[in-house]
């Protein structure tokens, strides 16, 4: 197994963010049924999970149905949620056994009362792993998103149990759906797009961007590790000025000798 390309780095990559773009190009580049696109796309999700443990990433969000795709055509939709069916009820106990937790971010309303159980058994029972954190954000919108935690904290404001001051940028992270989790490191979209249409977009504030040519069902081992290579290469600043990122970085670094030498 190869190593992570992170080393020493003082930039850890723990959340990766995939935007699965290009199944539908995919299938049609090779005079196949759209749905064939999406089901070579639901088999390369293994490949991305064993990319992602052996770079030591904690949490994997993948982007697999956009609260926009339900106006995609009826036929599509129905295979589309025949597969992410089919794909929670294979899927959980392996993960399970790896250690691996999965959440699905979204509304979930719409779904079918069998694929919520579905969703919510999985999991259930996966909920006290510690390896890594798998989520799939379906139904999800990043606009959703902001509105569902704006509602919420509105609410809980009314209710006293929350002075409207105390809300600031924390809280309302907190609130998101991904509240308890690192913010994503590096966010990869497929197919050549470059935009995040609708994800994570709090969360994606200050996430590297990498885009990537080739379509989802093509994106292999090798082009996660140009990804990961691509982040290490770049140097996040948040705000600061070249030299004071560099400054921060060059403390980081300096950290584990001075807990060394105090030791």
């Amino acid at each position: 197994m190869a190593e992570s390309l992170a080393g020493d780095s003082a930039q850890p990559l723990k959340h990766v963010a995939v935007i699965m773009d290009g199944n539908n190009r995919w299938a049609k580049a090779r005079g196949l049924p759209g749905h064939e696109g999406h089901r070579a796309g639901v088999e390369r999700v293994r490949d991305m999970i064993e990319s992602c443990r052996r770079h030591r990433v904690e949490v994997l969000t993948l982007f697999a149905f956009s609260s926009e795709n339900w106006q995609r055509p009826a036929l599509e939709v129905s295979a589309l949620m025949t597969l992410f069916s089919t794909y929670i009820k294979k899927e959980a106990k392996a993960l399970h056994e790896r250690g691996i937790r999965l959440r699905v971010i979204g509304e979930r309303e719409r779904f079918s009362s069998r694929l919520q159980k579905r969703i919510a058994d999985a999991e259930a029972l996966t909920l006290n792993n510690t390896e890594m954190t798998l989520v799939l954000a379906v139904d999800y919108g990043g606009r959703w998103d902001i509105v569902a935690a704006t509602r919420k904290l509105a609410q809980q404001a009314v209710d006293g149990s929350l002075a409207v001051d105390a809300i600031d940028e924390e809280v309302f992270a907190k609130t998101l759906c991904l509240g308890d989790l690192p913010q994503p490191d590096l966010c990869i979209r497929t197919a050549g797009e470059q935009r995040i249409s609708n994800f994570l977009l709090w969360q994606l504030a200050y996430s590297e961007l990498y885009f990537a040519d080739c379509y989802w069902p093509d994106f292999d081992a090798s082009a996660f590790d140009d990804a990961a290579a691509a982040y290490f290469q770049r140097q996040r600043r948040f705000g600061l000025s070249q030299e004071q990122a560099t400054d921060a970085e060059d403390d980081r670094q300096l950290e584990p000798t001075r807990e060394r030498v105090s030791a």
